[in-house]
C-alpha cells in the first residue's frame, strides 16, 4: 500500500519531503459551539463569533481547538492533529 503523501512524478512513486513544525501558537479548545459562536473549556475566557472565512476551511467540534498565530492568523485544528502536533508552554 502505498502512503498517502506518495506523488507520482514520472511514472515513480516517491513520498513527498517531511517537515516537524516548531511554530509557537495560543490556542483554546472548544467546549461548545452555537451559531457560529465557541465556548471553551477554560471558562474565565469569554466566547467568541469565529470570521465566516475560518468555517469555510474547516468545521470545527467540540474537543477540537481554536488557534491564533504570531501573525494573527485563526484557524480550527482537529483534537488529534493539536494534540500530536503542540504541547503547552
Amino acid at each position: 500500500m502505498k502512503h498517502p503523501t506518495a506523488v507520482n512524478i514520472a511514472a515513480t512513486e516517491i513520498d513527498m519531503p517531511r517537515y516537524v513544525s516548531h511554530k509557537k501558537v495560543w490556542a483554546l479548545e472548544i467546549k461548545e459551539i452555537s451559531d457560529n459562536v465557541l465556548s471553551f473549556v477554560e471558562e474565565s475566557y469569554a466566547p467568541i463569533a469565529a470570521d465566516r472565512e475560518m468555517w469555510a476551511r474547516y468545521t470545527p467540534k467540540p474537543g477540537d481547538f481554536y488557534v491564533v498565530y504570531d501573525d494573527g492568523y485563526k484557524s480550527f485544528s482537529p483534537r488529534k492533529a493539536f494534540i500530536e502536533g503542540y504541547t503547552k508552554g
